[in-house]
């Protein structure tokens, strides 16, 4: 019986779509496109840093896309918000968390290889000067408004990393 309450378990964090390897966990993470002809694409997540010391994440990577890059907007002299790459990414602090969203900071896929289809999975890797490489497969949600989680809200299940620091997901 426990080993069907654990299988039960582990499928429900898949389905939940969190990761976590070491310190990282990575909630409630979705991309999407602009329109079903747009070349470039977004992906959003929340990533938690449970350990005592800050980590950055530094790189990201898709085969979906000719390149992945970390973005954020910024509002130039006349007040226009433009979006500008973040070549020395984004700190997760010691106990706390930082939001990939939508008007923010964020991880850009450009020259998509296909049309993000709704209910796809799109393969990343997100790397850590830490933590390393965690390897996540983010759900494609052309629905999901500015703000909104998934259903359920994040708190779901997680996946537990293997002994390569990559989530339950891998490639």
């Amino acid at each position: 019986m426990f080993r069907t309450i654990a299988l039960s378990a582990a499928l429900s964090a898949l389905a939940a779509g969190a990761a976590l390897a070491g310190d990282i966990a990575i909630h409630d993470a979705y991309a999407r496109a602009s329109t079903s002809r747009s070349v470039s694409g977004a992906a959003f997540m929340t990533i938690e840093n449970a350990g005592a010391a800050p980590d950055r994440l530094i790189a990201v990577a898709s085969p979906a896309a000719e390149r992945a890059e970390l973005h954020t907007h910024i509002q130039d002299a006349n007040g226009v918000m433009k979006m500008t790459e973040v070549e020395e990414g984004f700190e997760i602090p010691a106990h706390g968390s930082h939001a990939l969203a939508r008007g923010g900071d964020h991880m850009m896929l450009m020259g998509l290889l296909q049309p993000l289809k709704q209910g796809d999975m799109v393969p990343v890797t997100l790397t850590f000067e830490k933590a390393g490489e965690i390897a996540i497969e983010v759900p494609v949600d052309l629905e999901r408004g500015p703000g909104q989680t998934r259903p359920g809200g994040n708190h779901g299940g997680m996946m537990h990393g293997d002994a390569t620091g990559h989530g339950a997901k891998t490639q």
